[in-house]
């Protein structure tokens, strides 16, 4: 029973990401069109415009694009955190055996793409992106993948999303340790007390999901103002919410639950509306080709399924783990393809990264342009492959 509950839990995830995954690509679309049209300067303007209120103790005056970055995407963070918690405590990655080979591709998945770039762009000023090719997007990698439908193991779309999740991960780990800038002590010890009340929550066994979120508003207003990024408030709350193996719905289930369409449908599509409003410049085409485009395009395109390809096939000669049910070695480099589509954290790392916009602006090109090659090869791979069988 435990198991069928878990299955519809992970197809209700794939359903809401392909959907979500289309969505997103439209906002792309609509997004490039409303920066290379007249509306250009418009839109601009209204991402600039501030939105909020100072006081001499709160200080919540920002852009509204700002408030995109930091604000929304801090509630895709509590998604992405509630989703990793709930595999490993009772999914793909609930035990050694069902998690070594994707936790374990995931990192070779992420090394690969970032010594790549680090190579590109050693002793150049965008060296400090070395991390934009490391992440993959689970709502455009599992949208494209179902397209495939029955043609490849069910297996394998379990095996793209729980690398996916790991990556995640990974690229949360790098967020709150390389992209945060000066540490406040103060406003960290602040953020440590709000985590204390959650976990005593916790204990008290509270399940009522939605009281979680009151002291993760303070978190989060702590944790923006103690240098470490706002987003990681959303990861630290979802760590304290209550699940369990069981066929009982936790708090943690609960709030997921509640919380995939909104993010799927609505913050993740405005966050690529916002940051995909790229007005196209001959300087901007130059840096496909510079360091930083060639760094993306290859870290990503190469580097994600040499990394994963590389690891299986190391995992395989140790004998720690096997390749998933009924799927072969083409099947693997479709899904390293696959994990090549960078897109939503791949763009949230590119502006982290720089200062000067047309970099920013580079970047984004560049993992949208890839991200849309790597998409289309993986999906013709697979096909392809499954055709011949």
């Amino acid at each position: 029973m435990s198991d069928k509950i878990n299955l519809n839990v992970f197809k209700d995830f794939v359903k809401s990401n392909n959907f979500g995954g289309i969505l997103l690509f439209l906002c792309v679309i609509l997004s490039l069109t409303v920066a290379n049209s007249p509306l250009a300067e418009g839109l601009q303007n209204i991402l600039d415009t501030v939105v909020g209120f100072e006081s001499g103790s709160v200080h919540l005056n920002y852009s509204v694009s700002m408030w995109i970055n930091d604000g929304f995407m801090a509630i895709f963070f509590l998604l992405v955190g509630l989703e990793i918690k709930r595999e490993i405590v009772e999914g793909e990655l609930s035990s050694p055996k069902k998690a070594l080979l994707p936790i374990l591709c995931a990192v070779g998945g992420a090394v690969v793409p970032a010594l790549i770039f680090y190579t590109f762009n050693s002793g150049t000023e965008t060296i400090h992106g070395w991390a934009i090719p490391m992440a993959t997007d689970i709502a455009f990698a599992l949208a494209v993948i179902s397209l495939l439908d029955k043609r490849i193991p069910a297996s394998l779309k379990i095996f793209l999303a729980a690398l996916a999740i790991v990556d995640d991960l990974i690229a949360i780990l790098v967020i709150a340790f390389f992209y945060s800038e000066g540490i406040e002590l103060t406003y960290l010890g602040y953020a440590a007390g709000g985590m204390a009340v959650l976990i005593l929550m916790n204990r008290f066994n509270v399940k009522n999901p939605y009281l979680y979120l009151i002291p993760g508003i303070f978190i989060w207003y702590f944790v923006h103002h103690s240098g470490i990024h706002a987003t990681i408030a959303g990861v630290m709350v979802a760590m304290t919410l209550p699940t369990n193996d069981t066929t009982v719905e936790s708090p943690l289930e609960r709030l997921e639950h509640a919380l995939v369409k909104p993010v799927n449908f609505l913050i993740i599509p405005v966050f690529a509306f916002a940051n995909t409003n790229i007005t196209l410049q001959a300087e901007m085409l130059h840096g496909l080709t510079a360091p930083l485009g060639l760094g993306i395009f290859f870290g990503l395109m190469l580097g994600k399924p040499v990394g994963i390809l590389l690891t299986t096939w190391v995992c395989r000669r140790l004998g720690i783990a096997s390749l998933p049910e009924g799927s072969t070695w083409m099947h693997i480099i479709g899904v390293g393809m696959l994990a090549g589509i960078g897109f939503t954290m791949s763009i949230f790392i590119s502006i982290l990264s720089f200062h000067n916009p047309l970099f920013v602006s580079e970047a984004k090109l560049s993992v949208l342009l890839t991200s849309i090659i790597a998409g289309t090869a993986g999906y013709i791979l697979l096909k392809a492959n499954s055709d011949r069988r």
